[in-house]
């Protein structure tokens, strides 16, 4: 596709930063909270300091073409060395900082990375633990030099003295640049990103500048996001998400993107920045509104009552002003004395309080969930997107916010249903390819562009929104021809603070059956208020005490479920709450904290059969990686439950 709004010198990211280092040169560009303060660098500071660092990597050797990783947390450095890469005519490839050597060791090795930019020795630590794979490999840039002193320094390279190389040799040195810079256009690679890996090997998504720069602008003007506006990256840098927001987006329109101290600190660093802007997946406002519920727990009975009553009245006021639409006078003033005493302040509490725009994707989010926090007066909204298609497939409009669809096309985004049911969608954002990988390019993208999603779902006719049923590979039938889709179920679930994680079980069975994952901070915060020991997870989620409560859950799931016409053979008939808390270092989800269903099947198969025989307990024994990466193993004997159904919602002819 050609583009016609943006002239040549905005068609890389660099160009666009040179554009607003000279337009907003004292504007905010990157703020860092370090050591308890907040650090602030200007456009045109950034501006500085990316050029340097791209000279050093010049005189580094890096090449047009070559690819430099990136690992560490969300800090400006990093998002320096990206744009820094891009300038020389390299190509960012950001990994999970998370991710243990061997995961980093397939990445670097399939994109044969030159160079990698690490934040700190334990970084550094898991590429010399696998550098004598990686043959491509020629030096690791490090920002944190603790613990460094008696590495052999052949191949490491101090980022600070890379920039300074950069400084002191910039006159020899800023032809090249230039000269690499004029030959950059819509069509260059602007960085690579590698998917979850649900069902296998992660792929590498080539996306172009176009593909950036397209949707970062379109979708800007789609929210008129400014450089009034601020975003808090603390998302994973190697998520496309991370990327289209803090990149993208951030120089499109030139927004300032600020980055918290560490994850431990990030829901009180949200408080102070208070971003304007704010994405987050449905795990992380399930795990706000948790803590909200366990702090209501311990409250007073008046507390509690008010709170109540409070909420009763935002649940219709809150999302009823953010639309737009008229709202009685007693009503608006009881809103507004609810925003006084309670609904304001948890909105400070949370760190929402200035949020303009907020998203979320990822997973399908429950409705109780999302009329929550619009009931808060946060303009929340679903976006749906991919990392092949550069985050925006489908987005919310404001006035047209609801939580069963993800929205209409996004601009410039085009979407059809196959026969099949699967999404499918053409637009700029496009991915180029799959590195390296002509065969899954082509399985995914045709020859006229249209990306199939790999999700089931339809298009309302009246209202031209996109809803999605759930991933069309686990979208199957119960035996009796019923539809099964296990999002829906594990969605209505993961509701109840109870609940971290649910996997859901049915495909060409006769019924269905859960795994579940107790949420430890929310179960343990009741244990401790009913008088119940436990010493450790596996103790807590075996007491029967626990098993009731859970099992009151699904029952109340199983009702909501048999409301639903096409859904309603969905209902849970049996359970066990799992011994471990699934987790990606065991293989049992995504590092974005998606589920691996078949991974999960696969690896407690024993508990599986256990849940479709006719036993009440099972013996099990699970192998389990420590934090160190050593190997271990767990045993438990689980119960297994029966759970109560409902009579089906019959389908309408």
């Amino acid at each position: 596709m050609t583009n016609t709004n943006a002239g040549p010198e905005l068609n890389t990211v660099p160009k666009l930063l040179a554009r607003n280092a000279a337009k907003y040169p004292d504007a905010a560009a990157y703020r860092e909270k370090e050591f308890g303060i907040w650090q602030s660098w200007s456009w045109s500071q950034a501006a500085d300091e990316i050029n340097a660092l791209a000279l050093g990597f010049l005189d580094l050797g890096v090449q047009p073409g070559d690819h430099i990783a990136i690992v560490g947390r969300n800090r400006p450095y990093f998002y320096w060395s990206m744009v820094a890469a891009q300038t020389v005519g390299a190509v960012p490839v950001p990994l999970y900082k998370d991710a243990v050597a061997e995961e980093m060791a397939f990445v670097l090795d399939h994109c044969t990375a030159r160079f990698v930019v690490a934040e700190d020795q334990e970084q550094v630590d898991k590429i010399i633990d696998v550098q004598d794979d990686l043959k491509a490999l020629d030096g690791v840039i490090y920002l944190d030099p603790r613990g460094m002193r008696k590495y052999n320094r052949d191949a490491l390279f101090d980022y600070a003295e890379v920039q300074q190389a950069g400084r002191d040799k910039r006159e020899q040195l800023l032809p090249e640049l230039n000269a690499r810079l004029d030959v950059q256009d819509y069509n260059t690679t602007c960085v690579m990103l590698y998917t979850s890996g649900t069902t296998g090997r992660p792929k590498g998504v080539v996306l172009s500048n176009q593909n950036i720069i397209e949707t970062g602008r379109t979708t800007s003007e789609f929210d008129n996001l400014s450089v009034n506006d601020s975003v808090l990256a603390y998302l994973p840098m190697a998520w496309v998400g991370d990327f289209i927001f803090s990149i993208g987006q951030a120089y499109s329109a030139a927004f300032c993107v600020a980055c918290p101290e560490s994850p431990e600190t990030m829901q009180h660093d949200l408080r102070e920045v208070g971003p304007t802007y704010f994405f987050a997946p449905p795990r992380y406002f399930e795990g706000m509104l948790t803590s909200v519920q366990i702090r209501m727990e311990d409250a007073s009975k008046s507390k509690q009552w008010l709170y109540k009553t409070v909420m009763e009245n935002a649940a219709t006021v809150g999302p009823a002003l953010l639309d737009g639409k008229s709202v009685g006078l007693g009503a608006r003033l009881k809103y507004q004395l609810g925003k006084l005493l309670i609904t304001g302040p948890l909105k400070n509490t949370l760190g929402l309080s200035r949020v303009r725009v907020g998203y979320t994707a990822g997973e399908a989010i429950g409705p109780e969930l999302f009329d929550f926090y619009r009931s808060l007066g946060i303009n929340l909204k679903q976006l749906y997107g991919q990392t092949e298609a550069s985050v925006f497939i489908t987005q919310q409009r404001d006035g047209e916010v609801r939580a069963d669809t993800v929205g209409t096309p996004s601009p410039g985004v085009e979407l059809r249903i196959a026969d099949s049911g699967e999404v499918f969608y053409r637009s700029p954002g496009s991915f180029v390819e799959y590195y390296e990988n002509a065969k899954s390019t082509a399985e995914t993208k045709d020859a006229e562009g249209w990306v199939a999603t790999g999700d089931a779902g339809f298009i309302e006719p009246a209202t031209g929104q996109l809803r999605i049923i759930d991933r069309a590979k686990d979208v199957g039938k119960l035996n009796d021809g019923t539809m099964f889709a296990p999002k829906f179920v594990e969605n209505k679930l993961k509701f109840y603070a109870n609940i971290l994680e649910a996997v859901v079980f049915g495909n060409q069975k006769d019924n269905c059956v859960a795994f579940i994952n107790i949420d430890l901070t929310a179960v343990g915060n009741w244990a401790e208020r009913n008088n119940i020991a436990y010493s450790s997870y596996q103790e807590l989620a075996a007491h029967p005490r626990v098993y009731e409560m859970i099992q009151e859950n699904i029952t109340a799931v199983n009702e909501s479920v048999a409301q639903d016409e096409f859904l309603s053979g969905c209902q849970i008939t049996r359970f066990l709450i799992l011994h471990k808390e699934l987790d990606a270092d065991d293989g049992e989800m995504t590092r974005t904290q998606k589920v691996r269903r078949n991974v999960i099947a696969d690896k407690f198969s024993d508990l599986l059969d256990a849940l479709y025989g006719d036993v009440s307990e099972i013996h099990t024994k699970t192998e389990v990686t420590y934090e160190d990466g050593r190997k271990g193993s767990i045993s438990a004997t689980l119960e297994v439950r029966d759970t109560k159904t409902f009579p089906r919602k019959q389908v309408a002819a």
